[in-house]
């Protein structure tokens, strides 16, 4: 996630840090559980969805290697909506 929503997961990270239920609970229901729901769609979108995500905020990150597959265009869509909702990073 740093690779593209850095602001975001250093703020995940410093909530986890001091057990702020409430911060780590918006952000994980905001973002990382829709996240998750895109990521385990197929085997490999692991890798696809930070690709993915580095790419909608305009960072070369350039298609996966076969045998992995690119999130289609609607699932980059979903991701870049989730991205747009975090605000600027």
């Amino acid at each position: 996630m740093f690779n593209f929503i850095p602001r975001t997961a250093v703020e995940f990270y410093k909530a986890v840090a001091a057990r702020d239920t409430a911060t780590t609970g918006r952000i994980l229901d905001e973002f990382f559980l829709p996240y998750a729901k895109i990521r385990n769609r197929k085997a490999g979108y692991a890798v696809s969805i930070v690709k993915a995500g580095a790419t909608i905020v305009g960072k070369t990150a350039g298609p996966v290697r076969t045998p992995l597959i690119d999130l289609t265009e609607a699932e980059s869509a979903e991701l870049k909506v989730l991205i747009d909702r975090l605000g600027p990073q």
